[in-house]
């Protein structure tokens, strides 16, 4: 039997029973759609994430203080002495409070970030106007801010905010500086904040100690050689107490961010394939109909002279010609989707073409599968049985 022949009877058949037809590939459209258009928002999930860790760099450590009965913080003194150890390029003990910011009777609430004059590296902030926090201030408890683009423009609007005085939770402080914008991350804003010497921050919030400390490696190959005397320093100040404390490594955070998101992806994409298997099904209920409505033309193909190979491919065809063309609307279907709630959500979707390719292909081998039981049985038909059917 020739092919081409054949897929134009298959078409022909389609366009016999539209609805029927449609309804038939409606399964394998939703499965298709599914399965793109989840991953794709999972994977466009996995890079975002991805970009606002990286953005903190890979060669980023977090100690985080947990506590041990009394002793529940480091001292400054401590916490600054964590990057004389090798390997540390930067060390930025911090504190973070929500505090009123208040100038004239414009109020905002923010963060309020104290830490040191290393924060700025740190964490990648640039300067846009005026300077950031010194050693100085610490030393001398100096009550100056640093205030973020955000935090700026709610309080000031268009005005230059560098030599003005602010309140914060009642106190007066003297503005030396403007950051850039930066932008959101993981951790929320990044603009929303205002900075101050640590040693000030103490007083105004009236809390000793620090609970973190970001500690930057002079390296991506050195992180896990200062991760290791990161934790046999705490240990000697803890006294073995590893309860007391957390190393967190930024590439270790990546890597079960991405562990997790994969397997999301791949939990989805999974779940969205059962869809594919039920259009499989709906192929072979509406192949089997069909085989029985056209025995008798079946019948009188064979008794011309078709053979049990040319009734099997023209059914076979005509179930791959229903799924494949479910399987690319599907996929217009699952683009389209994909990019509308990616919209909505105000995230990035990302569309592979392994992906697209994989849902399709599974597609057409779902018509393969489930065509082929039908398409046999039309093939088995005896000539004089189906030309006395019906």
């Amino acid at each position: 039997m020739n092919f081409i022949q054949g897929f134009k009877m298959a078409f022909k058949s389609i366009l016999g029973n539209k609805l029927r037809s449609l309804l038939t590939m409606l399964g394998i459209i939703i499965g298709v759609a599914a399965v793109i258009a989840l991953v794709a928002i999972g994977q466009g999930a996995t890079k975002q994430v991805t970009e606002q860790v990286q953005g903190l760099g890979t060669n980023l450590l977090t100690v985080t203080i947990l506590g041990r009965g009394s002793t529940s913080t480091l001292t400054y003194d401590q916490a600054a002495s964590l990057g004389e150890l090798e390997g540390v390029e930067y060390a930025a003990p911090y504190n973070t409070n929500n505090g009123s910011v208040k100038y004239g009777t414009d109020s905002v609430s923010v963060s309020v970030v104290g830490t040191n004059a290393q924060y700025a590296d740190v964490r990648d902030y640039a300067v846009a106007s005026g300077r950031f926090v010194s050693q100085i201030d610490l030393d001398f408890y100096q009550k100056i801010a640093v205030l973020g683009s955000a935090t700026a423009a709610d309080v000031f609007g268009f005005a230059d905010p560098v030599g003005e005085y602010i309140q914060i939770n009642g106190m007066r402080f003297k503005v030396v500086g403007v950051l850039a914008e930066k932008g959101d991350s993981s951790q929320g804003s990044n603009d929303d904040i205002v900075i101050v010497p640590l040693t000030t921050a103490e007083r105004t919030f009236q809390s000793k100690g620090v609970r973190n400390v970001y500690i930057q490696a002079e390296t991506s190959d050195a992180v896990d050689r200062t991760a290791d005397l990161l934790e046999a320093e705490l240990a000697g100040l803890f006294r073995n107490n590893t309860d007391s404390y957390r190393v967190y490594n930024q590439q270790d955070v990546l890597d079960t961010v991405s562990s997790v998101t994969d397997t999301l992806s791949l939990a989805l994409g999974g779940i969205a394939g059962i869809s594919l298997l039920v259009g499989g099904i709906g192929i072979m209920n509406i192949m089997l109909v069909s085989v029985t409505e056209r025995t008798r033309e079946i019948g009188i193909r064979k008794a011309i002279g078709a053979k049990k190979r040319d009734i099997l491919i023209q059914f076979l065809i005509e179930a791959i010609t229903l799924s494949g063309i479910g399987g690319m609307l599907g996929v217009g279907a699952g683009v389209g989707v994909g990019l509308a709630v990616s919209t909505a959500l105000e995230m990035e979707a990302v569309f592979a073409y392994d992906t697209v390719a994989l849902a399709f292909g599974f597609s057409v081998a779902i018509g393969v599968a489930f065509g082929l039981f039908p398409a046999n049985k039309a093939a088995g038909l005896k000539p004089i049985d189906a030309l006395r059917f019906g």
